[in-house]
């Protein structure tokens, strides 16, 4: 096989890589063409390079993933309809409409929103409550959720005070809306950051009890319609920057550990939609465009 004819192959691989053609030119222009080992050795450390630039999974003969290595969990909620079996010998059984009818057919929105800047300094988390800047950042969220139109099913928040204060000021801006208090949804350490940072070192107990309890928020709230919901629905989530964002990676199933990467401000609002497909959507991630840059915070 001729040294060109070899690279055309090794590129064709890697989906016609440009840098691989480049480095033949140049390799051929320098005279390397009649070098017999030396076009061996550059074919050799091409294919090893391509072989690192490719996921870790193709070196198992899996080359039907992603890009990124990974593909997606069609059944990441255990929802899927086309994953268990019994669902299937089930559907073998049923005629078709009922067989249909077993389908999710509603798309969920699902707003989840920071609560507002709170006092700092309070001793326990009932003194830690909202400050006056924080109160002004509710109202202008719940004019925001008002402002936009929709008809919301329902409000779950946090129980703690910071949280609890806030979807109180928003539910004024949205007048029959069941309010929620969930302890699932109170802030935590949901999993170890990756990078770990200098500045918030939980100890490992902490992990150990919050990230089961951050993880079954999850499984509760962030999944796709069931079969009995026909119409789409619009719920609202109040709670905290870490539950927010370690929800966001895993519905996205991004690493779960990139969590910290985020940043959201106080009263920020992000916006996920999942499909009866159970794909998911990241419309907004922390949006606080909505208020005036003087009463933006992250605190």
């Amino acid at each position: 096989m001729s040294f060109r004819r070899a690279v055309g192959l090794v590129c064709g691989f890697a989906g016609g890589s440009a840098v691989l053609v480049c480095a033949a030119v140049a390799a051929e222009s320098r005279g390397y063409s009649g070098d017999k080992l030396g076009e061996r050795r550059w074919l050799t450390a091409a294919v090893s390079v391509l072989h690192a630039a490719q996921p870790a999974s193709w070196a198992s003969g899996n080359h039907s993933v992603q890009s990124s290595g990974y593909g997606w969990d069609n059944n990441w909620d255990k929802r899927d309809p086309n994953s268990s079996p019994r669902r299937k010998e089930r559907s073998k059984e049923e005629n078709g409409s009922d067989a249909e009818n077993n389908k999710p057919t509603a798309t969920r929105h699902i707003f989840l929103i920071r609560h507002s800047q709170y006092n700092l300094n309070g001793n326990g988390d009932r003194e830690k409550t909202l400050t006056a800047l924080g109160r002004e950042q509710a109202e202008l969220t719940g004019q925001r959720l008002a402002a936009l139109g929709i008809r919301y099913d329902v409000m779950i928040h946090s129980s703690m005070a910071r949280a609890t204060e806030t979807a109180s000021i928003i539910s004024k801006f949205l007048p029959g809306v069941d309010l929620v208090s969930c302890d699932l949804l109170r802030e935590g350490a949901p999993i170890e950051p990756v990078p770990p940072v200098s500045h918030w070192k939980p100890d490992a107990v902490q992990y150990h009890e919050d990230s089961a309890r951050i993880e079954a928020a999850f499984r509760r709230y962030i999944h796709r319609a069931e079969p009995k919901q026909k119409d789409d629905s619009y719920e609202i989530i109040v709670c905290h920057a870490n539950v927010i964002r370690y929800f966001v990676c895993r519905a996205l199933q991004f690493p779960p550990e990139g969590w910290l990467r985020l940043g959201l401000n106080n009263g920020s609002i992000t916006w996920l939609t999942i499909r009866p497909s159970g794909r998911v959507a990241l419309r907004a991630l922390g949006d606080s465009g909505f208020m005036p840059p003087d009463k933006v915070t992250r605190t």
